[in-house]
C-alpha cells in the first residue's frame, strides 16, 4: 500500500514495454535495478562469480563489456551459469554484436550511429528482431557525434538529444522498436535537462544514471541527487548507479535509493540516529554492527537503533523493530511495544534476534535465529 501510495507521490511517464529476457522495462512496471561486470568477459569463472554477487545483492539485469569477439563466445556459457537477463555492450564493431546475439544476449547496448555501414546495422537489427532481443540505445557525454560537437559548439542537452534521436530514427526506419534509451553526461544538471527533453520526443523507456560518478562516498551522493530528481519526474524505468566501487555496492545503493523514495521495499530499512551529547552508548558502534548483522536478509522490515533518550523511544516504537538506549541499556520494542530491556553488551544479539525471529514470521529464507 505504501508503495502504492508512492508511486502516486512520483508519476511514472506513459512508455511502452520492453521486454529484455524476463524483465519488462517501462509501462509502468517498477523500476528495474541493473549493475555492470568490471571482469574481463572473456573470463568466464570470473564474470559468473561477480554476476553471483550481483544477484545475491538483488541485480535484475547485467550488462557485460565486448570489446573482444572471445568475450562475444564467453557469453553462450555464462548465460548457463547465470539467472538473470545478460545485456552484451558493444561499440564500433556490428560483427561483435552479432556474435553476442547468437551467443544468447537477451539485448545489446549499442550506438547505431558509430556502426558506419547501414548494411552492416541492418544485419545486427534483423538478428535481434529474430532472437526478440531488446536494444538500447546508449549516448553519453563523452562520446558524441563531431558533428553535433561542431554544430552546438558543446556537450550541451540538445546536442545529446540530437544524437539519441538521431539514432533512434535509424532503427526505427527498419522496423524495429524494442527499444530503451539511455542519455547518459557526468554532472546532473545536463543529464536532467537532456531526458526532459527527450522524453517530449519519444515513448520508449529510460535507463537513467549519472555516468562516471565517483567512488563509493562521493559517487553514491551524487546518483542518489541526480536519480531521485529523474525519478520525481518519471524519467527513470531502470536505473544504474555507476561507482568505482565493485558493482554490488552499485546494487545496494540503488536500492536504498529506491527504498527512501518508497519505491521498493526489498531488504532491510535500516535507520538509526547520529547521535549527540544526550547520547549514552556507543551508538555507532551499535548501528554498524547491527546493520552488518541484518544486512543478509531480504524483508521489508524497519529496524530503528536510537541513542538518544529523547527522541529514541518515539522512533523506536515506529520501527518494526527498534531499540531506544538509556546509559548503557536498551530497550527493545517490537511493532511498538516493549519486549525487553538489556544491558549495552546484550543490545546487537537481542535486536539482531527479535529481527531474525519476525523474518522468520513472515517467511524469509534467510532468517535463522538459531545462529542469530
Amino acid at each position: 500500500m505504501k508503495e502504492k501510495m508512492n508511486s502516486l507521490v512520483f508519476p511514472r511517464r506513459q512508455t511502452r514495454e520492453v521486454q529484455v529476457g524476463s524483465v519488462v522495462i517501462g509501462g509502468g512496471h517498477p523500476i528495474v535495478v541493473q549493475s555492470m561486470t568490471k571482469t574481463r568477459t572473456a573470463d568466464v569463472r570470473a564474470t559468473v562469480t561477480q554476476i553471483k554477487r550481483l544477484e545475491k545483492a538483488g541485480c535484475q539485469l547485467v550488462r557485460v563489456a565486448v570489446p573482444e569477439e572471445e568475450d562475444a563466445r564467453a557469453i553462450r556459457e555464462i548465460k548457463k551459469r547465470i539467472s538473470i537477463p545478460l545485456v552484451a555492450d558493444v561499440h564500433f564493431q556490428p560483427r561483435l554484436a552479432m556474435l553476442s546475439l547468437e551467443a544468447g544476449a537477451d539485448g545489446i547496448r549499442i550506438n547505431p550511429g558509430t556502426f558506419g555501414s547501414k548494411a552492416k546495422l541492418e544485419e545486427v537489427v534483423r538478428l535481434a528482431a529474430e532472437r526478440k532481443a531488446a536494444i538500447r540505445v546508449g549516448i553519453n557525454s563523452g562520446s558524441l557525434e563531431k558533428d553535433l560537437l561542431v554544430k552546438y559548439g558543446e556537450v550541451s542537452a540538445e546536442a545529446l538529444v540530437e544524437s539519441a534521436l538521431r539514432n533512434i530514427r535509424q532503427l526505427e526506419d527498419l522496423g524495429f522498436f524494442n527499444i530503451k534509451v539511455s542519455i547518459k553526461a557526468s554532472d546532473i544538471p545536463r543529464t536532467l535537462e537532456a531526458y526532459r527533453l527527450l522524453a517530449t520526443q519519444v515513448d520508449y523507456p529510460f535507463h537513467a544514471g549519472i555516468t562516471e560518478a565517483g567512488t563509493l562516498l562521493r559517487g553514491s551522493i551524487k546518483s542518489a541527487a541526480g536519480l531521485a530528481l529523474l525519478i520525481s519526474e518519471g524519467l527513470a524505468d531502470t536505473i544504474r548507479v555507476s561507482l568505482t566501487a565493485p558493482p554490488e555496492k552499485e546494487v545496494v545503493v540503488a536500492y536504498e535509493i529506491l527504498k527512501s523514495l518508497g519505491l521498493r521495499a526489498r531488504g532491510i530499512n535500516f535507520v538509526s540516529c547520529p547521535g549527540c551529547g544526550r547520547t549514552e552508548v556507543n551508538i555507532r558502534r551499535l548501528a554498524t554492527l547491527v546493520e552488518a548483522r541484518l544486512s543478509p536478509l531480504d524483508v521489508p522490515l524497519k529496524v530503528a537503533v536510537m541513542g538518544c533518550p529523547v527522541n529514541g523511544p518515539g522512533e523506536a516504537r515506529e520501527a518494526d523493530v527498534g531499540v531506544a538506549c538509556g546509559r548503557a541499556v536498551g530497550v527493545i520494542f517490537k511493532r511498538g511495544r516493549v519486549v525487553k530491556k538489556v544491558g549495552e553488551g546484550q543490545i546487537v544479539e537481542a535486536l539482531v534476534h527479535e529481527v531474525k525471529k519476525m523474518a522468520e514470521e513472515i517467511g524469509s529464507p534467510q532468517a535463522s535465529v538459531k545462529g542469530k
